[in-house]
C-alpha cells in the first residue's frame, strides 16, 4: 500500500482493497486521514454494504436529515442531479455538519454514476489555511468562537437557499428538522481531535457570524478568512473515475462540488459518520 500526498490538499491512496484491509492498512489509512484531511481510493469495487461496512471501521454511521436516503440503504445519502436539473448540492465551499453541536467527522463519498465530463470535487486544507495566516491574524482569531446554522440552507424560511431552486425538490428536503435545529458555537480554530493540529474552522455555507462581534466588524473578518482559505495553492481538485472513493474529515478541510455536467446524469453515494464536540 503507498500513501502520495498531493498537491495542495489530500492523499491519494493505492494498492489496497477497502473491503479487505488488515489491521496493519487501517492504521496507516487513519493515519494519514488525520494528516492530510482528505483521502483518496481509485479502482474499488464496492457495493453498498461494502461502503457500509468501510465507514463503520472509523465510527458509528449519521443517519442524514436532510438529503434523499437510498430506497434499501437508509445509511447512504444520495447526492445526485438528473439530466434536466440545474442545481448541484454541494456547490460552493462548505463543510458538513459544522451547525451541529457535535459536527460529523467527515464522509465517504463513492462514485456510482458519473458524467462524461465535469463533476470534479475541489477540496481545500483548512490545516494549510491556518497554518499560512499572518501572526497578526492568528492573534486576533485566538480564543474567538463563531456561530453556524442550518436554517439557512435548509430550512423553512423564505431565505432556504434549496426552497430557491426548485428543482431540489425530492433531493433536499425535512425542512422542519433545520427550523428546530438550534444554532450552535465552535472555536473559530479548533485543535483536531485526531492530528492535534490546529485548523480554522469557520465555512461560507453555515458560519452565520462571530460571536460578539458587530454584523459589521464580524462580515469583515469572515471575509477576509474566506479569501485566504480559498487560495488554490491550499486546495485540489480531485477528478472522478469509476470506482473512485473519497473520504474526508469535516474538521479540517472544506469541499466544493463543480456543476458543470448540464445535461448528464451524476449519482453519487454518501455515507457521514459521526464526530465529538470541538475545542
Amino acid at each position: 500500500m503507498q500513501i502520495s500526498a498531493l498537491p495542495g490538499a489530500g492523499a491519494e491512496i493505492t494498492g489496497v482493497d477497502v473491503r479487505q484491509m488488515t489491521g496493519p492498512e487501517f492504521d496507516r489509512i487513519r493515519a494519514a486521514y488525520a494528516e492530510h484531511g482528505v483521502i483518496f481510493f481509485r479502482d474499488q469495487s464496492l457495493s453498498e454494504d461494502d461502503h457500509i461496512a468501510f465507514a463503520r471501521r472509523f465510527g458509528p454511521i449519521n443517519i442524514n436529515r436532510f438529503f434523499q436516503a437510498h430506497e434499501r440503504y437508509p445509511e447512504i445519502a444520495l447526492v445526485l442531479k438528473e439530466k434536466e436539473q440545474k442545481t448541484n448540492i454541494g456547490g460552493g465551499w462548505h463543510t458538513d455538519h459544522s451547525y451541529d453541536a457535535e459536527p460529523a467527522m467527515g464522509s465517504v463519498l463513492v462514485a456510482r454514476q458519473l458524467p462524461d465530463e465535469g463533476g470534479d470535487t475541489w477540496f481545500a486544507s483548512m490545516y494549510t489555511a491556518y497554518e499560512t495566516l499572518d501572526a497578526a491574524t492568528k492573534k486576533e482569531i485566538a480564543g474567538l468562537r463563531a456561530v453556524h446554522s442550518a436554517k439557512h440552507i435548509f430550512g423553512s424560511g423564505n431565505d432556504n437557499f434549496y426552497k430557491a431552486n426548485r428543482d431540489t425538490d425530492g433531493r433536499i428536503g425535512n425542512t422542519a428538522a433545520a427550523d428546530v435545529l438550534d444554532d450552535v458555537v465552535h472555536p473559530v480554530v479548533i485543535t483536531h481531535p485526531l492530528s492535534g493540529t490546529k485548523a480554522l474552522y469557520v465555512n461560507p455555507a453555515f458560519t452565520v457570524r462571530i460571536a460578539g462581534y458587530s454584523d459589521e466588524a464580524s462580515n469583515a473578518l469572515l471575509m477576509r478568512l474566506y479569501a485566504h482559505a480559498m487560495n488554490p495553492a491550499h486546495a485540489h481538485r480531485f477528478k472522478w473515475k469509476p470506482g473512485s472513493v473519497a473520504f474526508w474529515d469535516n474538521r479540517s478541510t472544506w469541499h466544493w462540488a463543480m456543476n458543470d455536467y448540464h445535461g448528464e446524469r451524476r449519482l453519487m453515494h454518501r455515507i457521514t459518520i459521526e464526530g465529538c464536540a470541538l475545542n
